[in-house]
C-alpha cells in the first residue's frame, strides 16, 4: 500500500513539473473582444493549458502582532499565466513562497486595458480594448483621487514616461500609456491631482521612486509601472525578473518595508490565454511567512484594499470583493 501511495506521489508531481514547463510561445496581442462590465468567469482547463488548477490553502502563520499596514506598492507585469510566471521569473517565484501569493488570482477581461482600469477604478468600465485615455473618458474618482482627497500622498512611478501624467506615447516608445490608468479618470480634479503626482519613476539609483525608497517617504499608495520590457510585455521573463531583482532590492531594505508598515503586491494584468486569465499575485511584507491564499480572488480586492487604507469606500464592483487583509492576517 505504502509502495502505492508513493507512487501517485511521485506520479502527480510529474505531471504538475510537466505543465509547468511547457509555456506558451505566443504572446498576447491585446485584441479587443465583446465589451461586458461583468468580470469574466473562469474558463475551464484543456489538455493544452499550461498551468494546472490553483493550490489549496495553507495554514495561515502571521507573525504575532503585525504591524499596521499604512502603504501599498502595486506592481503590475503582464501576459503571463501563473506556471509560466513562476518558471520565468525565479526571484519572484522565491518570494511567493518567502510571503505570500494567491492560488486562485483571476485577471478581470482581455486585453489589458479594462484589467489596470478595474485596479484604479473598481469596474472594468465595459471596456474591451487598449485605446487611448481620449477615447475613455472616466467619470467619477480613482483610487488614487481617493487617498488623495483623504489628504494623504497617491503616485504613479511610470518607467520611461517623458514627463508628468504623459496622455500620449509614440509608436516605439517603451512607456505604456493603457499600463498607466490614473489618465484615463477625465474630471478636472483627477487631471489636476495627476500632473502632480503621475511621475516618471527614474531609474534604480535616481529618481522620484529612488528617492521616496532611501527617505522612507513612499506615499499611501504607490503604483510603479514598468516600461513595456521590463513588465514582461515585449522582452521575455528573464527581463522582467532581472528588473524586479534591481528594483525591489534597495525597496525591501528600505525602511518602509523593514518597518512592516508597507505592504507590496505584484500581480500581472491577464493571462496568455491558457490559464482560464489566473495569474500569479504575491503579497510581500514582513509579517507574511509562507501563507497562500486559497480563496478565488481578482483585481476588484486589490482596487478594494487600496481604498481601504484611507477608510474610503469600495469604488464600484469593488464592493463586494473579499478583503485581503483578512485573508492574509494582516490590518490597516
Amino acid at each position: 500500500m505504502r509502495s502505492f501511495v508513493r507512487g501517485a506521489l511521485v506520479t502527480a508531481l510529474i505531471a504538475t513539473a510537466a505543465a509547468c514547463g511547457v509555456h506558451a510561445a505566443k504572446e498576447n496581442t491585446d485584441q479587443p473582444s465583446v465589451p461586458t462590465s461583468k468580470p469574466t468567469k473562469p474558463e475551464a482547463f484543456s489538455k493544452d493549458d499550461t498551468c494546472p488548477p490553483g493550490v489549496p490553502a495553507a495554514p495561515l502563520t502571521p507573525t504575532a502582532n503585525p504591524a499596521k499596514i499604512t502603504k501599498i506598492l502595486l506592481v503590475v507585469l503582464e501576459n503571463k499565466n501563473p506556471c509560466a510566471s513562476t518558471k520565468g521569473m525565479p526571484y519572484l517565484a522565491g518570494l511567493a513562497d518567502k510571503y505570500a501569493r494567491a492560488g486562485l488570482y483571476y485577471a478581470m477581461a482581455h486585453p489589458s486595458l479594462p484589467n489596470y482600469l478595474t485596479l484604479a477604478g473598481g469596474s472594468t468600465f465595459g471596456i474591451r480594448d487598449d485605446r487611448s485615455p481620449a477615447a475613455h473618458k472616466l467619470t467619477g474618482q480613482s483610487v488614487f483621487g481617493q487617498v488623495l482627497a483623504t489628504g494623504e500622498i497617491a503616485k504613479t512611478y511610470a518607467e520611461d514616461m517623458k514627463s508628468n501624467c504623459q496622455l500620449e506615447q509614440g509608436k516605439h516608445d517603451p512607456y505604456a500609456v493603457r499600463h498607466n490608468p490614473w489618465l484615463y479618470f477625465a474630471s478636472d480634479d483627477e487631471r489636476r491631482l495627476c500632473q502632480q503626482y503621475d511621475v516618471p519613476a527614474g531609474t534604480v539609483t535616481e529618481g522620484e521612486f529612488h528617492d521616496d525608497v532611501a527617505n522612507g517617504t513612499l506615499p499611501t499608495f504607490g503604483y510603479l509601472a514598468p516600461n513595456l520590457c521590463d513588465d514582461a510585455h515585449d522582452c521575455p521573463l528573464n527581463s522582467a525578473n532581472t528588473w524586479l531583482t534591481k528594483w525591489f532590492e534597495p525597496l525591501l531594505k528600505g525602511s518602509d518595508f523593514t518597518s512592516g508598515h508597507l505592504l507590496v503586491l505584484v500581480t500581472f494584468d491577464e493571462d496568455d490565454k491558457h490559464a482560464g486569465n489566473r495569474v500569479l499575485t504575491v503579497a510581500l511584507n514582513p509579517s507574511l511567512n509562507h501563507v497562500v491564499i486559497g480563496q478565488r480572488l481578482d483585481h476588484l480586492a486589490t482596487s478594494k484594499a487600496i481604498s481601504a487604507l484611507v477608510d474610503a469606500p469600495p469604488l464600484r464592483e469593488a464592493t463586494n470583493a473579499p478583503d485581503l487583509y483578512t485573508l492574509l492576517g494582516l490590518s490597516h
